[in-house]
């Protein structure tokens, strides 16, 4: 069947309001824009169905949709509180400032997941788990969306605090729900602060706890199926068990931008001089005091800066590029200096 067949059908059974054979006919519609590598279109459907679906379940424990023997069932409407986003992402690969050494490998592993029937063929393991590291506001939520948006899946990324229980086992059992979704649709499972796992002694519990959690991440990842990806970033890769670390496939360390990667990501907020500065013999000045910040932090000065010139010109702003005063930038650079000393 075509993809107007597949739309022919859905048209008739909403206009007959047969919502078993609607849901069966989305649901073909999805698997076979897959299959013709209409990826986005895909995952919008399946997102609009799971948002139909999680209505619907608003109302009552248990609603039957597509097959006769497809439900939802009220620990599927659980998993939507151990997820603060589910998303697709447009961020490329030229949306990212980092080391090349990162960048390569960064590309290996989505090359990994594009190639993976070859690497199925020849029976090679793919790489599915990855773990970045380094000081905060580096680039690693970023690397994360870049990497959903290069392999267009979907990405969950997850609530760990919601995930996290003070009651006796629940964590494990949290764990291993949000996993067994994803793994359900091939997606990839992003946590941030992944370090946090291993406190769980903080929240009141003893050391047999935290080390039935490390055990049953250990449980997940070994048994996770190769196209669901796990991406996981924390601030101090040192706090993760060892036997943890040792799971992951890949390993990336996001360092602090050098004066190359200060200036590009000055270039990419400036937006291809939609924005000027008011004196630019001041920028390499600029950019050695911006050694030891973390890219979040100079683009933040950068876009206030930006403001602040703007919100000066009021009704002066014309058609022209307007100019941002480096006299301000220094300042809010030398402010966000201090505050880092204490």
């Amino acid at each position: 069947m075509s993809q107007s067949d597949f739309i022919k059908e859905i048209a008739k059974y909403g206009l007959e309001n047969d919502q078993d054979k609607l849901f069966i006919a989305l649901n073909e519609l999805i698997d076979h824009s897959k299959k013709t590598n209409k990826i986005n279109f895909a995952l919008q459907l399946q997102s609009l169905l799971k948002d139909t679906i999680r209505h619907q379940a608003s109302s009552s424990t248990l609603v039957k949709v597509g097959s006769p023997a497809h439900y939802l069932k009220e620990e599927d409407r659980e998993i939507n509180e151990f997820i603060i986003e589910k998303l697709t992402s447009e961020y490329k690969f030229d949306n990212l400032v980092c080391d090349k050494e990162v960048l390569d490998e960064l590309k290996f592993f989505v090359n990994e997941h594009r190639s993976i029937e070859v690497l199925r063929h020849y029976e090679l393991p793919v790489s599915n788990k990855i773990l970045f590291y380094g000081p905060s506001g580096c680039g690693k939520t970023l690397a994360a969306y870049v990497m959903a948006g290069e392999l267009e899946k979907l990405m969950f990324v997850v609530n760990l605090g919601a995930i996290v229980s003070s009651k006796l086992g629940e964590t494990s059992k949290n764990l291993a729900k949000i996993f067994k979704r994803a793994s359900a649709e091939n997606c990839i499972i992003f946590i941030d602060e992944f370090d946090s796992l291993g406190k769980v002694r903080d929240y009141s519990q003893d050391h047999g706890e935290m080390k039935r959690v490390v055990n049953t991440i250990l449980q997940l990842f070994d048994y996770l199926p190769q196209e669901t990806i796990v991406i996981a970033a924390t601030n101090h890769a040192g706090m993760i068990d060892d036997a943890l670390l040792r799971r992951f496939d890949s390993r990336v360390s996001f360092d602090l931008p050098n004066k190359d990667q200060i200036k590009e990501i000055i270039d990419k907020t400036l937006n291809n001089e939609t924005f000027k500065l008011d004196n630019p013999r001041a920028l390499n000045g600029i950019v050695e005091s911006c050694l030891g910040m973390s890219y979040y932090e100079i683009q933040k000065t950068l876009i206030s800066t930006i403001k602040r010139s703007l919100f000066d010109q009021g009704d002066k702003i014309s058609r022209l590029i307007p100019k941002i005063h480096t006299k301000v930038w220094k300042e809010l650079i030398q402010r966000t200096q201090a505050e880092k000393k204490g």
